[in-house]
């Protein structure tokens, strides 16, 4: 069963990580990741390990294997045909044109791997599906292998699932609950199935590594993530219930959250979910639905992605409302733009539809966060479904390097991604530098309000109702 050689094409959030940690835990194992982009690559094999993406934890590992038994490498022929096991992980983004626009995935890389795996293989390969994807991609793929198959050249097509959280992506794959591998029920494809589990079997116990049909496997990825982001906009639902009638969400969720059959996780009201997965595999499942002739289902799952664009919407109009219905000209600071704490990956962050909204109202935007680079929020902000006018960006604007200078001198601020530092700030002198009624919204419900209220700010909590501003006691 032993596997010598891993390939893993695609450099990026999940190819990076997953392949780093399965050098550290199998040292006899050589593990090459292949990218076209010479900057990712660059970036994987710099010396002061500047790595592309920030994950706490990723820099030790790769720093323990690399030059060892971890490679990082642009020359994507030579990784593949020295491979016994391919990981395909490249990006599956949601299509933008065409059939199934805004809903199906667009596999048009996934489609590319696989013809580059059976235009340079030898010999026989597993060919593991890494990437999230639709319902039936891995028979998409094996489909391409087999209809350019050479003369002594042999596939599997496995599906393996990611379930990693950004932000604590390494510790997912040091402990995960569960490793899902999919395969064909023959006995070659149980015997690919075998091999990659020999893999995780160094460090993950065999009764955590669950094989099924590949179906079942994929299908198993996006209704996980649905379930997810339904917990996330159903206690979001209830928070702009509690807004309207003086309940506080935290309560609430507190109180739903101890019942042994719900449990506590994912249940904090915030401005919805972000990210490269949630919304992209709900669409996806939405579609399938629609492509099956299963409308009553495509709606339930639609409702969930209505919600979380609904908080979004709700949140920044809470704003505008606020500050006397009008934001025209004035000066808002925006605390976080990257989806999640821990992570500079800005996908799908709420943060960016904040700031498109609040830009649509004239609105001047001083942005700050610890981990995301000036040239991605700009880029995200000027993306053709956000703002179609790059005038009015480089206008409205302004990216800061220190949270104090970015708070200085506004209106109002906006914590829209929970980094931990933005508990400490010293708001006394916050409160002194912004102009007067100085306000506080708070989209993660992170912040000391009780401090913020004694020091004199106006305070907007998501999931609680403002009139606890004028009413509050110790």
């Amino acid at each position: 069963m032993e596997v010598k050689h891993i390939c893993c094409i695609g450099a990026g959030y999940v190819g990076g990580p997953t392949c780093s940690v399965i050098a550290s835990k199998c040292p006899e194992v050589k593990v090459t990741v292949v990218d076209l982009s010479k900057e990712r690559i660059d970036a994987w094999n710099s010396p002061n390990f500047n790595l592309p993406i920030y994950e706490p934890g990723l820099a030790e590992v790769v720093k323990k294997c690399r030059g060892v038994n971890l490679f990082f490498s642009t020359d994507v022929t030579a990784g593949i045909r020295e491979a016994d096991l391919i990981f395909i992980s490249v990006n599956t983004p949601t299509k933008t044109f065409g059939m199934g626009k805004g809903r199906a995935a667009d596999l048009k890389y996934i489609e590319a791997a696989a013809r580059k795996i059976a235009e340079v293989a030898v010999g026989e390969k597993v060919v593991v599906e890494k990437s999230t994807v639709p319902v039936r991609a891995a028979e998409s793929i094996q489909r391409i292998l087999s209809a350019n198959t050479r003369k002594g050249c042999a596939f599997e097509v496995l599906s393996n699932p990611e379930f990693l959280a950004e932000g604590s992506a390494v510790e997912d794959l040091l402990s995960p609950d569960r490793v899902l591998i999919g395969g064909e029920q023959t006995k070659t494809g149980l015997a690919a199935m075998s091999k990659l589990s020999w893999v995780y079997e160094h460090w993950i116990p065999k009764k955590c590594i669950i094989l099924t049909n590949t179906w079942s496997s994929e299908l198993s990825k996006l209704a996980a993530n649905a379930f997810l982001a339904q917990r996330i906009s159903s206690i979001n639902s209830i928070s702009a219930v509690c807004e309207a009638t003086g309940a506080d969400v935290a309560e609430v969720s507190h109180a739903i959250g101890m019942d042994s059959r719900i449990g506590s996780r994912f249940l904090q009201a915030s401005l919805g979910f972000g990210g490269s997965c949630f919304q992209k595999d709900v669409l996806n499942l939405v579609y399938l639905c629609e492509a099956l002739n299963l409308p009553e289902v495509a709606a339930y799952w639609q409702q969930v992605i209505d919600m979380n664009d609904f908080q979004k919407r709700r949140f920044a109009s809470k704003v505008v409302n606020c500050l006397f219905n009008t934001v025209t000209d004035k000066k808002i600071a925006i605390l976080g733009f990257a989806f999640k704490k821990d992570t500079g990956d800005t996908r799908e962050s709420p943060s960016i539809y904040i700031c498109k909204y609040l830009m649509e109202e004239g609105a001047n935007l001083k942005i700050y966060d610890p981990k995301v680079e000036k040239q991605q929020i700009l880029m995200e902000l000027n993306h053709p479904s956000i703002c179609d006018d790059p005038e009015k960006v480089d206008r409205l604007v302004t990216i800061h390097s220190d949270p104090y200078e970015a708070l200085q001198g506004t209106h109002a601020f906006v914590v829209c991604t929970e980094w931990d530092e933005f508990k400490n700030y010293d708001y006394r002198r916050v409160y002194d530098t912004m102009l007067k009624p100085a306000f506080a919204f708070d989209g993660r419900r992170i912040l000391d309000c009780k401090k913020l209220l004694q020091l004199g700010f106006q305070v907007e909590v998501i999931g609680r109702k403002n009139w606890l501003n004028g009413m509050y006691h110790d």
